[in-house]
């Protein structure tokens, strides 16, 4: 699934590094916590790719049944596909509200797709990776399906121990790269690219015979390795993953399935491809978070945690549930804080009605704690917080810091260091 999207995603890509690339390679990476990752349809990224020139099925989508059935008989195929556009994975098992098995289906006759259209649209899909009650379907695809012979796997990835970006490919495609990479590591390939040259053609060569290519199916697979790169460069990815890059009987070579990661920080001329961003199935207090800088995940316990830096965020959660408690989110400010993200923050932790207490742990290194010590007092005289609030800071101007908090009047419990938050914390809400 042509699916940047989610968080899930990171990790996924960092396991993929690690089982990819040699251990002097992981060891120099540095990874980078995006603002928001950005979401887009399968149909979305396969136009970019086709737009690239990069050899996708013929497809068109429609948000009616009828513009289905019509866009089945313009495809004129022997067979068609029929998929559900949502960005949660599984929807191939996925079941809908309107009693339909399956977010994707098969079938050579145009009319099914008008009638199997009209039990998709506007009706929810659950899968293993939506919410309980589903996400509503507003859009579908409809594709020329494609018989597949041989299936390989293909990406470019950013290194930064290779100063730029690396292919990286394996004749066994359509299956976990990591089981590949784990069981046969010797069918991993990889090419570092000169980021001022490009792909070159011995380069695209050899990887598509190392793909398993033979005779014109290499030039033809060649080409597209270098489209693919081309797409890489011109859309500002971080991440181009084919899986998989297939052989049809026909004798052509197809970018069957793919995922694409964008680099955050060239959204400012990357405009048109953010402007794409698929938001409706986002969690609404994650995307007011974003707003603000903020990096929020829901969760379902009743200890908010008030936290700079994504290991801190975490070690906070384990050490709350390590005393008897549950982290109701995880909530990173990151470095460059302000006074206003510090209110904004509160206001989110404050609007969840599972919240009976919040546990701010701040340690200031780039964080001034001065600054946060005047943003809690700040929200918690404004929106008059009503749940116990457990504070320790440690760092860049921490006595100043506690000493706002102390002379504030406010019913705040300070603590010496973490072990001593988390206990007051749960300490607070058993009382």
């Amino acid at each position: 699934r042509l699916n940047p999207i989610n968080r899930k995603t990171s990790k996924l890509l960092w396991a993929k590094i690690k089982f990819i690339l040699p251990p002097p390679c992981f060891s120099q990476c540095t990874w980078l916590s995006p603002r928001r990752w950005l979401n887009l349809q399968e149909y979305q990224s396969k136009k970019l790719m086709q737009d690239s020139g990069v050899a996708v099925q013929r497809f068109y989508v429609a948000d009616t049944a009828s513009e289905a059935q019509e866009a089945a008989k313009r495809l004129n195929a022997k067979e068609i596909v029929l998929k559900a556009q949502i960005l949660a994975g599984g929807r191939g098992k996925g079941v809908f509200n309107s009693g339909l098995k399956g977010g994707v289906h098969l079938t050579k006759d145009p009319a099914v797709v008008g009638e199997l259209a009209k039990k998709m649209l506007g009706f929810n899909l659950i899968t293993k990776q939506t919410p309980k009650d589903g996400v509503k379907v507003k859009t579908v695809m409809v594709a020329e399906a494609l018989d597949i012979s041989r299936e390989t796997y293909f990406a470019i990835l950013m290194d930064r121990a290779c100063n730029g970006p690396v292919m990286v490919g394996s004749p066994q495609g359509g299956m976990d790269i990591e089981e590949v990479a784990a069981a046969t590591p010797e069918l991993i390939f990889k090419e570092v690219i000169d980021i001022f040259e490009g792909v070159r053609d011995d380069q695209a060569l050899r990887m598509a015979a190392n793909l398993g290519f033979k005779g014109p199916l290499q030039r033809q697979a060649a080409d597209q390795i270098k489209r693919l790169y081309d797409l890489f460069l011109k859309v500002d990815a971080t991440q181009v993953e084919v899986n998989p890059l297939g052989e049809t009987p026909e004798g052509q070579v197809v970018c069957f399935d793919a995922k694409i990661n964008f680099d955050d920080n060239a959204e400012f001329r990357q405009k048109d491809v953010f402007a794409m961003d698929d938001m409706t199935e986002s969690d609404a207090t994650e995307m007011e978070a974003a707003k603000w800088d903020l990096k929020y995940i829901g969760m379902d316990g009743n200890i908010a945690c008030f936290v700079n830096g994504a290991g801190l965020a975490m070690a906070t959660c384990d050490i709350i549930d390590l005393h008897g408690g549950k982290p109701a989110n995880f909530l990173d400010l990151g470095g460059g804080v302000k006074e206003r993200q510090v209110y904004e923050a509160f206001k989110l932790l404050t609007a969840d009605p599972k919240v009976e207490a919040i546990l701010v742990n701040i340690f200031g290194g780039i964080v001034n704690c001065a600054i946060i010590a005047n943003g809690i007092t700040k929200a918690c005289r404004e929106l008059e917080l009503k749940v116990p609030l457990v504070v320790r800071l440690e760092g860049t101007n921490v006595h100043e810091a506690k000493r706002i908090l102390n002379e504030s009047g406010l019913p705040i419990t300070s603590a010496d260091d973490l072990d001593d938050a988390a206990k007051k914390a749960v300490a607070a809400i058993r009382k």
